[in-house]
């Protein structure tokens, strides 16, 4: 049997069927990587708490606008001031469905307890945003102002004030220890469980203040239960419910502080399951919820990743390395 021959219309029309071919191929073959089961998300911190609303409100996102085909759980393991789920994600090395939310208590838990964990011997992926802190009394009490309430400690007899707090030697505790540092006032610190239980033992008058982070007490100072007196960053919120909230600094206590909240993964992810994870957070940023998260909240809504991301995070471990060996909270040390 004899084939027709092909002109030259007819031998580029084949070669260009073989190109479009082997194309589609090459991109099924380099298909963007995504979950193939429920993603694991950990939470080194107790229920109620900020980084525990965070990770919950980041599920309920990502669910409700479809940004993954897989479900994703939220598991709270807040055991050893959240060791408990930094060393279950550092055994998990290669998990590409697992991840973990982090607080500042990725650099304060080694350095206050000893246990065998370092921030980088995780995956960093995105930060999400820079949490503040304030200072909070019961709206009950006298305190107008965070002059008047320190000169209130520093007047009184030694421990008589008990401040509340996530936690021991952590953000918290440091922050505490640095306002004893500076105005020569003692407290009794208090550690609980979480941000949640730390508010509530507030607003029930069994402690004098406390550190929170904003949106772990906003809904008790809505409900007029307590009282802001001053944030710990070097600017004022700029949001509206909280631009009347002065800083520390111009309150006359001069002590600074912002919370690392930021996603990481094991050890040994491939780049192409990091990226997919930073993109996933970046478009979680774009939606309105976020959007009005941030603000209710009163975050700073810093953002990174990659380099940049690495290079923030160096420089942070060293100072909070130089913050708690200040306060005498090195595992060993006392």
């Amino acid at each position: 049997m004899s084939y027709p021959k092909l002109n030259g219309f007819g031998k580029s029309l084949m070669c260009a069927s073989a190109i479009v071919l082997a194309g589609g191929f090459a991109a099924e073959a380099a298909a963007e990587w995504a979950p193939t089961k429920t993603v694991e998300f950990i939470v080194p911190a107790g229920s109620g708490g900020g980084a525990d609303q965070m990770a919950r409100m980041l599920q309920g996102i990502i669910q409700k606008h479809g940004l993954m085909d897989q479900s994703m759980v939220v598991i709270n393991k807040s055991g050893g001031a959240g060791a408990e789920g930094f060393l279950d994600v550092k055994a998990s090395e290669g998990e590409e469905h697992k991840i973990i939310i982090t607080l500042s208590n990725l650099f304060t838990t080694p350095l206050a307890t000893g246990v065998p964990f370092s921030w980088d011997e995780l995956t960093p992926v995105s930060m999400l945003a820079l949490d503040n802190f304030i200072l909070w009394v019961n709206a009950e009490s006298p305190y107008k102002t965070a002059a008047e309430y320190v000169e209130a400690v520093k007047s009184g007899a030694a421990n008589e004030f008990k401040m509340g707090g996530t936690g021991s030697k952590a953000e918290d505790q440091i922050i505490t220890a640095a306002i004893e540092q500076i105005t020569g006032g003692k407290f009794t610190y208090i550690p609980f469980q979480g941000g949640g239980d730390v508010a509530a033992q507030l607003v029930g008058g069994h402690i004098s203040s406390s550190v929170n982070n904003p949106i772990e007490a906003v809904s008790h100072w809505q409900g007029g239960a307590l009282r802001p007196l001053c944030v710990f960053g070097a600017e004022r919120i700029d949001v509206e419910q909280w631009k009347d909230v002065p800083t520390c600094k111009e309150s006359g206590l001069d002590v600074e502080y912002q919370m690392l909240r930021g996603i990481f993964m094991a050890p040994g992810v491939d780049q192409e399951v990091v990226d997919f994870y930073v993109d996933l957070f970046a478009k979680v940023r774009e939606t309105p919820e976020w959007k009005e998260f941030m603000a209710n909240g009163a975050f700073n809504t810093t953002s990174m990743s990659g380099e940049e991301f690495t290079a923030w995070l160096g420089k942070t471990a060293t100072l909070h390395e130089e913050l708690m060996t200040n306060a005498g909270f090195i595992a060993g040390t006392n």
